[in-house]
């Protein structure tokens, strides 16, 4: 295929997915690819896989189909992500029309396979970690950096250390480097990436300065014209009362923080290997709140894990409880290849599972309607990204979506509002 054209890519999963995309992107924009809404008029089709749960990967063969229907004639197809990780070559016998097959932890090399027919690069052991990706920017705003790639965790749930490999930390003076670029380019928010970025430091490729996540998020705050830093996800683990000082005190953290709790039974947190019992997550929480009044916590739950009784779900029932998620992400426990829980005992029936995650989302909806409510006449500061039909669009440092009566200039810049009403998934508010 000749070097230019049009790029589509679809990205399925979490945020590491979607970085992942956008260096793939950035790679492509080196080769004078331009990125293309239109399957239809795409050069080169690009489907970004998940494979955290099974629903993603059946959609990947039934989207690859369709794709491969409309596509020009001309045009080739890419596999790439954590699902290409496990499947492999697999891929290209199920479905022998793909061009090549490129692994999550193999994203530098998109420009490399780009070329090669049948290409299958799935090493996890290939460290990206020194890469330094194309620099055109995607969004003006708010930019994404990875601080990490891989996961050194034994959840015995999650198929990730098998698709992205161990844990390796990004140099300090590579992030610095990015965020200075970014703020040059006019980012006013950062991101930081990683499956569990508050172990950062855990692990370089080359000799590094002893450094943790909490003394990574003081170095990144100093960087002049940097206004606010998220990150995600803090292992509740590792979130020791040093890092919730730092995350109380800094004021260019914003005050969201997500605290993936997967279940609230210390019996099954302890057969999910996930190394903290509910005890310690409600300490935590109630730290994380003490030190944050107004902080926003967010949360991921799986119900149904092998094993878990109602005992075990009411345990759940009672974290929400007591911690009142402001976001949720819940789903029915799936059984993934490669993890030590697909071959567990006593594996629950889905009609179980469904009923108990159906109690947990309805109960989770009226909490959500509550915090809304509360949040009517309260003072916001928004980060405001876009103007649409007169509107400006943004979200507060808490994280919630905000929409106001206002003019284009405001955008890129942290205005103080007041909230006029308030729903779960957005806010309406005048700016002061």
């Amino acid at each position: 295929m000749p070097k230019t054209g049009k790029v589509y890519i679809e990205t399925f999963g979490c945020a590491m997915n979607h970085k992942d995309s956008e260096n793939m992107l950035r790679e492509l924009q080196e080769e004078n690819f331009s990125q293309t809404s239109s399957p239809e008029d795409a050069d080169l089709l690009l489907i970004n896989t998940c494979s955290v749960r099974e629903k993603p990967v059946h959609k990947l063969f039934s989207e690859l189909g369709h794709l491969n229907r409309i596509r020009k004639e001309s045009s080739k197809i890419g596999v790439t992500g954590c699902t290409a990780s496990h499947l492999g070559d697999e891929i290209l016998k199920k479905a022998p029309y793909v061009n090549f097959v490129l692994g999550a932890r193999n994203t530098s090399k998109i420009r490399e396979v780009l070329y090669r027919d049948g290409a299958v690069e799935i090493d996890i052991t290939h460290d990206d970690s020194l890469h330094s990706f194309g620099e055109t920017p995607i969004s003006k705003f708010q930019k994404s950096i990875n601080i990490s790639i891989g996961c050194d965790k034994k959840c015995t749930f999650c198929i990730v250390p098998q698709t992205r490999g161990t844990e390796i930390s990004i140099p300090l003076d590579l992030i610095l480097s990015e965020v200075r670029k970014g703020v040059e380019a006019g980012a006013k928010e950062f991101l930081l990436l990683g499956q569990n970025v508050n172990s950062y430091g855990r692990r370089f490729s080359l000799k590094h300065q002893k450094i943790d996540f909490t003394k990574l998020l003081r170095e990144i705050s100093k960087v002049d014209g940097l206004e606010r830093i998220r990150f995600q996800s803090p292992h509740p683990l590792h979130m020791d009362n040093r890092f919730i000082e730092e995350f109380a005190t800094n004021s260019k953290i914003a005050k969201s923080i997500h605290m993936p709790l997967q279940s609230g039974s210390s019996r099954i947190l302890s057969k999910m290997k996930r190394g903290y019992t509910k005890e310690w997550f409600l300490d935590r929480a109630e730290r994380v709140r003490k030190a944050v009044p107004n902080v926003a916590i967010s949360t991921d739950v799986i119900v149904g894990f092998p094993d878990e009784n109602e005992e075990d779900f009411r345990d759940t029932m009672e974290v929400l409880e007591a911690v009142r998620f402001e976001q949720m992400f819940s789903f029915k426990y799936s059984p993934r290849p490669l993890t030590e829980a697909e071959n567990f005992p006593n594996q629950i029936a889905d009609e179980v599972a469904g009923k108990r995650l159906q109690t947990l989302q309805k109960r989770h909806l009226e909490i959500l309607n509550s915090l809304a409510e509360d949040r009517v006449g309260k003072e916001y500061s928004v980060l405001f990204t876009d103007f649409e039909e007169g509107c400006l669009l943004g979200r507060t440092s808490e994280g919630y979506l905000v929409k106001s009566l206002g003019t284009e200039e405001s955008v890129g810049k942290i205005k103080n509002i007041k909230t006029t009403s308030s729903f779960r998934t957005y806010m309406k508010a005048t700016i002061l």
